[in-house]
């Protein structure tokens, strides 16, 4: 038994913020931007908007495309590092949303790799026969966490949800294979290091700027570069398949720089490669499903085809995911 992917579903804000708005926030340029970071706009929540009403608003999208009543679901799984708030879980409120009182609801926090780490739960829940009917959400409110008075950072991320639907198969396509990696030791390098334990909320830590992430850029780009290099091709042999088998690429959307180093050294031709970070921007756990269900409704996905999904991210985590449609 495999577990496979049945439909997919996506939200994003209305509201755009295009390189020319940031210009007149902090000292960049469009040019700068986009010869950086591929980015032209990004998507921004309204005041009170949640990451439990985009993951809803995909979740509900992905439910209509497969026809499933949110009321059958057996597992609801969130990727999220921006949650609504500490407690109780994002999952627990976009379950009440939908309604779906049957289900498993838990958040999982991997930053960047949070939807390919839940990819991977799913999958293992499904094909156990635990779970017959699993939902898995990426969802994000960056601009929660963006210091936008800092140019290194606040020109990276956007806001959006995305979501899949899960369910056991017998047929010889689905969920190949998952693979997922963690190193503590380069916590530093991608944090939000105030509003935990470690730095609770508190007017000194407000002032210093702490509830906003920090990237160490030079370091990350080269870890990334070579993780994203070295999941790709594990999860490649693993499945005893070479780059030409590879339908479809589908990186975490970080930046431009970062997808093409890894296109290059793995041999990976652009018109199989699936990008949205001009549009999008980094919207963390929703990157990957985001861009998913755009190519699913752009017809680039057909049944057969082999996708290979790649991410990095906080913690540091990393990640790989091999998919035949």
């Amino acid at each position: 038994m495999r577990a496979r992917i049945v439909a997919t579903g996506s939200a994003v804000p209305k509201r755009v913020l295009r390189n020319a708005d940031l210009e007149r926030m902090v000292a960049t340029s469009d040019e700068w931007i986009v010869e950086r970071t591929g980015i032209r706009e990004r998507r921004v929540v309204d005041a009170g908007v949640a990451s439990s009403d985009l993951g809803t608003e995909a979740a509900r999208a992905a439910l209509a495309a497969g026809g499933w009543d949110a009321a059958d679901l057996d597992l609801l799984l969130v990727a999220t590092c921006t949650p609504d708030m500490p407690l109780p879980s994002t999952a627990c409120l976009i379950q009440r949303n939908l309604k779906a009182s049957r289900a498993i609801a838990f958040d999982l926090a991997a930053a960047c790799s949070g939807f390919l780490y839940g990819l991977s739960v799913a999958d293992l829940y499904v094909r156990s026969g635990t779970c017959r009917k699993a939902l898995v959400v990426g969802t994000e409110v960056m601009s929660s966490v963006v210091d936008w008075t800092d140019r290194g950072t606040c020109i990276l991320f956007g806001d959006g949800a995305g979501a899949v639907l899960i369910e056991p198969s017998d047929e010889d396509r689905g969920i190949l294979s998952t693979h997922l990696h963690s190193d503590g030791d380069l916590w530093d390098l991608v944090c939000v290091p105030g509003g935990g334990s470690r730095l609770p909320a508190s007017a000194a830590m407000l002032a210093d700027r702490q509830q906003f992430v920090k990237m160490k850029g030079n370091e990350t780009f080269k870890v990334a570069v070579r993780t994203l290099e070295a999941t790709a091709r594990e999860a490649l042999e693993a499945n005893k398949l070479g780059v030409d088998d590879v339908d479809l690429f589908i990186p975490h959307q970080a930046n431009v720089r970062i997808v093409n180093a890894v296109m290059e050294r793995l041999g990976l031709k652009k018109d199989r490669v699936m990008l949205n970070i001009d549009r999008y921007g980094n919207t963390s756990a929703a990157s990957i499903p985001l861009a998913l269900d755009e190519a699913v409704r752009a017809g680039r996905v057909a049944p057969g085809s082999r996708i290979l999904m790649v991410a990095f991210g906080s913690g540091l985590t990393w990640a790989s995911a091999v998919v035949k449609w």
